[in-house]
């Protein structure tokens, strides 16, 4: 299987790569847009700042390549963020591919911001390898509200958004590739 992983120069590309080579996968890592078009999979990883992505992802010309693709296609934590209209992080218009904002986490008692730690979630359904109660590992200081997108939730101070799917896209806002056996069963749901 052809996996390409974006490259914007910028996140958690090292451990995405790593999880995909723990299934026999060798994944390209790469800005070009014919090979990420022509993948059979393709991951957008994140860790960093929804309007530094956005320039990258504008300045190595890969919007439209983003924009159109028909593969299944994967958004990590803050590569899932950019997949909505826009982010109040620098007030930041993403790829809009899912309807709805991602908003900045609300500090609390026992609830710092970032939101760092191991959360349960809860499925909607279970197609996405995820089981009810699962725990995933979360590392994000912005989150995207629950909509009709939203296939699993986790709870940080109000429910947000675990992950979505819409059309050929899925978005984790937790980082799959630190989530032990839960975020192996779905990698390998991504993978099928």
């Amino acid at each position: 299987m052809n996996v390409a992983i974006v490259n914007l120069g910028c996140g958690n590309i090292g451990s995405v790569r790593l999880a995909f080579e723990r299934f026999g996968i060798d994944p390209l890592v790469t800005a070009d847009a014919k090979s990420i078009s022509t993948a059979d999979r393709v991951i957008l990883p994140g860790v960093g700042a929804a309007g530094f992505a956005m320039e990258r992802i504008d300045a190595l010309g890969l919007r439209q390549t983003l924009m159109t693709l028909r593969q299944p296609a994967l958004g990590v934590c803050l590569g899932m963020q950019l997949l909505f209209e826009s982010s109040d992080e620098d007030e930041t218009p993403c790829l809009g591919l899912i309807e709805g904002r991602v908003r900045k986490l609300e500090a609390a008692t026992g609830l710092p911001v970032p939101h760092m730690g191991w959360t349960r979630v809860t499925a909607r359904s279970s197609e996405n390898g995820i089981r009810d109660g699962d725990y995933f590992y979360f590392a994000h200081s912005y989150a995207c509200d629950v909509g009709p997108a939203t296939v699993a939730t986790a709870t940080y101070g109000r429910e947000i958004a675990a992950v979505v799917r819409r059309d050929n896209w899925i978005g984790a806002q937790f980082h799959p590739e630190r989530s032990g056996n839960a975020g192996t069963r779905f990698l390998e749901a991504f993978l099928r």
